[in-house]
């Protein structure tokens, strides 16, 4: 039977960084990715200034800045009858961390995946699945995976971290069941292309209002990426009106795309998202700890999710690391790291739940086809909303710093300070 120090299920954001960070620390951890590769479309693809610092930290911002790569700068509403008003400006913040870097996410993960295969004890297993946990004398020992080849086998470890997602396997395997919120709509992603004449900037969020639906364009370099948003449970009904009716509801909410909507051939290229806000009511069992979406699923509200999650991935390497290289990993050890990182979880989560039910909620009803003023007036009137939003946004709450052990030669003098 295989054993290793740690094993962590699912190769997300949060999976690869918490490998990367342990391996550098001298543990023996073993990532554990079910699919084959990272070529999965319209995952988020955002990477917060948050990250961006601690990929400086690493000694990986040279590498991690020759990705393909645009950057959003700002968050502009329109106003009907008037001009637009910048609801958040990621240049108030401090250089060189004044905006998110928009990339594809397998970009990011294969970046990640490749710095922690350069460290001896860091192990990834692709096309395995996680489908239970081995359990012995009252604690977690490990898991059970599929091959694939179809064949079953156990991987003993002395801590398991889930980071299997909002459907985490091994969430319910241990039967940690989470406090779910309402949440109003969910999620259809697709692309339309960006005409190289088009002006503005290369990265750019633009939401459109209309009543019982929204829909938000993300700029890129030579495509947009749009998230149409309808009440929960719309599903059905998009896919009986069919593809020309669909069309025809984009172009309303944003006339100057109209050109453009036949590019979604088929109601296949929509890519629909079970939007979920939940937060597990403990994180942890003895030998084993969930952590971001599968301790505390996340709205698309704000685009939070994954910098969340990288985050709580930060606090676990530098909390866990010492007890993991003594093979004592406890129950208490594993408590320290969901109390650090339960209270910007519940900052981030309850400032969903605020625009879930000022805006969206009214939105889906039908009720509201516009922002509200009082947020328009706030964002012209007072300067410091601009920059408030993006620091929230940008680094979260608590944000982390890469533990010493994990830094290289090579971080900037800014990630330095």
């Amino acid at each position: 039977m295989e054993s290793t120090g740690c094993v962590v299920a699912g190769g997300g954001p949060a999976g690869l960084m918490l490998g990367l960070l342990l391996a550098r620390a001298g543990v023996r951890v073993t990532v554990v990715e079910k699919h084959a590769d990272f070529l999965r479309d319209f995952r988020g693809d955002t990477v917060h200034p948050s990250t961006v610092r601690l990929i400086d930290e690493l000694g990986l911002g040279e590498e991690f800045r020759r990705l393909p790569q645009s950057k959003l700068r700002s968050v502009v509403l329109p106003v009907p009858g008037g001009p637009p008003v910048t609801l958040g400006d990621f240049g108030l913040l401090k250089p060189p961390y004044d905006y998110i870097a928009m990339m594809p996410q397998w970009d990011f993960l294969n970046f990640l995946a490749a710095a922690a295969a350069e460290e001896p004890g860091f192990t990834l297993l692709m096309s395995h699945s996680a489908t239970g946990l081995i359990r012995d004398g009252g604690r977690v020992r490990g898991i059970r995976l599929r091959r694939p080849d179809g064949g079953e086998e156990d991987l003993r470890a002395d801590l398991v971290v889930a980071t299997d997602g909002r459907h985490s396997a091994l969430r319910a395997a241990a039967g940690l069941a989470p406090v779910e919120f309402p949440v109003p709509f969910d999620t259809w992603w697709f692309r339309l292309p960006r005409h190289a004449e088009e002006a503005g900037e290369v990265a750019g969020l633009i939401p459109a209002l209309g009543p019982g639906e929204a829909l938000i364009a993300l700029n890129r370099t030579d495509y947009y990426q749009i998230a149409y948003l309808a009440p929960k449970g719309a599903d059905a009904r998009i896919r009986v009106e069919g593809v020309e009716a669909f069309r025809r509801r984009i172009a309303a909410l944003r006339p100057d795309l109209a050109d453009r909507v036949d590019a979604i051939g088929s109601l296949d290229d929509l890519h629909w998202l079970d939007v979920r806000l939940d937060r597990l009511r403990s994180w942890h069992l003895n030998g084993l700890l969930c952590i971001g979406d599968a301790a505390h699923a996340m709205s698309p509200a704000g685009g939070v999710g994954i910098n969340l999650a990288i985050q709580d991935a930060v606090a676990a390497a530098k909390l866990l690391a010492p007890a993991l290289l003594r093979g004592t990993v406890s129950a208490e050890d594993l408590e320290k790291v969901e109390r650090r990182r339960r209270p910007p979880t519940v900052i981030v989560q309850t400032a969903q739940r605020l625009m879930h039910r000022a805006i969206f909620g009214p939105v889906m009803a039908g009720k509201r086809t516009r922002i509200p003023g009082i947020v328009i007036l706030l964002a012209r009137r007072l300067p410091a909303i601009r920059g408030l939003m993006p620091r929230l946004i940008g680094f979260g709450p608590l944000p982390e710093h890469a533990p010493a052990f994990a830094r290289r030669a090579g971080a900037s003098p800014q990630a330095r300070a």
